[in-house]
Order: structure tokens, then sequence, then C-alpha cells
């Protein structure tokens, strides 16, 4: 690759951070489970469904980790 540099910033909300750490003591690789997939979309790889309607500035996406 060329550059790694991250194209988008990603904004964790509280709701998402307690939700993953209370998930975290059943599943215990969802943090690597899901930073896969954060770092897809850093890179400009929009994995999943984008949310519509959320203001023009922003994209929302909704997407499923295994």
């Amino acid at each position: 690759m060329l550059n790694d540099t991250p194209l988008v910033h990603i904004d964790l909300s509280p709701e998402y951070k307690q939700n993953l750490r209370t998930l975290s003591k059943r599943y215990r690789n969802i943090r690597s489970d899901t930073q896969e997939l954060l770092e897809q979309i850093q890179l400009g790889h929009f994995i999943g469904d984008r949310i519509a309607g959320l203001g023009e500035g922003y994209r929302v996406i909704k997407a499923r980790v295994k």
C-alpha cells in the first residue's frame, strides 16, 4: 500500500463503547473483530449500508461483524 494514513475520522458513541465493553466479557475476540472493520473504514473502504438522512457532513454506516 502506498499510504496507510487514515482518510476518515471515526467517532464512536459512548453507547457503542459501553456495549462493546459489556459484550467483551462474553465474546473475548470482539475487540479485534471490530478493529478490522474500523481499519477498513478509515482507509476509505466503506463496508456495510449507509444510513441516509442524518446530515450532509456525516456518513453513518451500519455494518455487521461475524
